[in-house]
C-alpha cells in the first residue's frame, strides 16, 4: 500500500471517529438523562406558530406533551390597581439596579439606555421617565401591510420605538397587516379580533399614564380604565408586584423577547433581549420576570418576541434582529413609541 492511500485512509478514519463521536453526542444532548436541552428545545418550537414541526421531528407526542406540561407560566390573578401608581412616590436607592434607573444622565432627561448582559443573553432595558411620552403608533396601512418598526418611528417622528402586537402570519410568510388581539389608539377601538392566546390579556395605558393588564373584554377594559392606546398580548409577568408563578421555563423556550412594565413611579421599561446568536440565546419568561423584578417593575407584560423583536432609538437600530431581511426587521402592525 503507498504512503498516499495510507495517509487517505488514515483520514478517512479519523473523518468516520469524528462524525460518530458528534452523532452520539448529538443522541446523549437529545435523549440522555439531563433534560435541559430538550425542555430548551420543546418549548422554544412550540411556542412559535410556525414551527412546531422542530419538536416533532426529534420527539414524540407524548414526549412533547410532558415537557409542555413541567413548564408553564401561571398568571397573578389580578388586574392592575391604578391607584398603586404614583409618579410623586419618592424611592430611595435600595441597590445597582436602582441607582442604574434613577441615576439620570444629565444631558438626557427623556430616557437611559442600559444594557444587559449575562453569559446566557444580551439586551437592552430602556428607561422611559415620563410615562406622557409613550404611545402606540400604527403601520400607515395596518389593515392591509405592516411596516418595520423602523419605518413606524420615522413615520412618527419618534425618539424611540419597540414592537407591539402579534399578527397573523401564516406559513412564516405574513405581510404583519393584521394585528391578532384588538387595538385602541387615541381612546379609539380601531381593531377588534380574538385575544391572541389564553394567557395575557389587553395591554394598555391610560389617560393618567398608568400601565393597564386587564384580563377583561377590550370594551369593558376601555370604559372601565379610560384606556388611551391598547393591544393585546401576553403572558404577564408582574401584576401589582406579584409576579407570575413559573414552572420550569414557562412552556415558552427562549428566543428574542419583548416586553413592557411600568414601575410604581411611573417610570416605564421597554427591555429587548437579542436570541438566536451564539453569544446570545434568548430570554425564557423567567428570565423576563427576574429582569423586570430587579430593576422594580410593578407590571410588567411580554410582547411579541421572536423575529419581530426590534428597538429603534434615533432612527437606529439598537438590537441584533432576526427577521430575513437586509436589516433583519420584520413588517410589524404598530408599535410603542416615545415622543419628545
Amino acid at each position: 500500500m503507498n504512503l498516499n492511500l495510507k495517509k487517505k485512509n488514515v483520514v478517512l478514519i479519523i473523518c468516520i471517529i469524528i462524525l460518530d463521536a458528534f452523532f452520539c453526542i448529538g443522541l446523549f444532548i437529545l435523549y440522555g438523562p439531563i433534560p435541559h436541552f430538550r425542555n430548551f428545545w420543546i418549548t422554544s418550537a412550540m411556542t412559535t406558530m410556525n414551527h412546531q414541526y422542530l419538536a416533532h421531528w426529534f420527539y414524540s407526542d407524548k414526549t412533547i406533551n410532558e415537557v409542555m406540561a413541567n413548564n408553564i407560566i401561571i398568571e397573578v390573578d389580578e388586574d392592575t390597581d391604578p391607584s398603586l401608581i404614583d409618579e410623586e412616590i419618592e424611592i430611595i436607592y435600595k441597590d445597582r439596579y436602582e441607582e442604574q434607573i434613577l441615576e439620570k444622565d444629565p444631558n438626557n432627561d427623556l430616557y437611559k439606555l442600559i444594557d444587559i448582559k449575562t453569559a446566557k443573553y444580551k439586551g437592552f432595558l430602556v428607561v422611559i421617565y415620563d410615562p406622557s411620552k409613550v404611545e402606540l403608533a400604527m403601520a400607515s396601512n395596518f389593515k392591509n401591510i405592516g411596516q418595520k418598526v423602523s419605518t413606524i418611528a420615522k413615520n412618527n417622528n419618534a425618539k424611540i420605538a419597540i414592537n407591539a402586537s402579534g399578527f397573523s402570519d401564516p406559513n412564516w410568510m405574513g405581510n404583519g397587516g393584521l394585528p391578532t388581539g384588538s387595538i385602541i389608539q387615541d381612546g379609539e377601538l380601531i381593531w377588534e379580533s380574538p385575544r391572541p392566546q389564553a394567557s395575557g390579556g389587553v395591554v394598555g395605558f391610560t389617560y393618567d399614564n398608568q400601565l393597564i393588564l386587564t384580563k377583561d373584554n377590550i370594551r369593558t377594559a376601555k370604559d372601565k380604565y379610560n384606556l388611551r392606546d391598547a393591544i393585546e398580548f401576553g403572558p404577564f409577568l408582574i401584576v401589582n408586584g406579584k409576579p407570575s408563578f413559573i414552572k420550569g421555563n414557562g412552556g415558552w423556550g427562549a428566543a428574542p423577547r419583548t416586553a413592557i412594565g411600568q414601575r410604581q413611579d411611573g417610570i416605564v421599561l421597554f427591555l429587548i433581549m437579542d436570541g438566536r446568536y451564539l453569544d446570545s440565546i434568548g430570554a425564557d419568561m423567567v428570565d423576563l420576570t427576574e429582569i423586570m423584578t430587579n430593576y422594580k417593575a410593578y407590571n410588567a407584560v411580554n410582547l411579541d418576541g421572536g423575529s419581530s423583536t426590534g428597538l429603534i432609538i434615533d432612527n437606529k437600530i439598537i438590537n441584533r434582529p432576526t427577521a430575513a431581511s437586509k436589516d433583519g426587521l420584520r413588517y410589524i402592525p404598530n408599535a410603542w413609541i416615545v415622543k419628545e
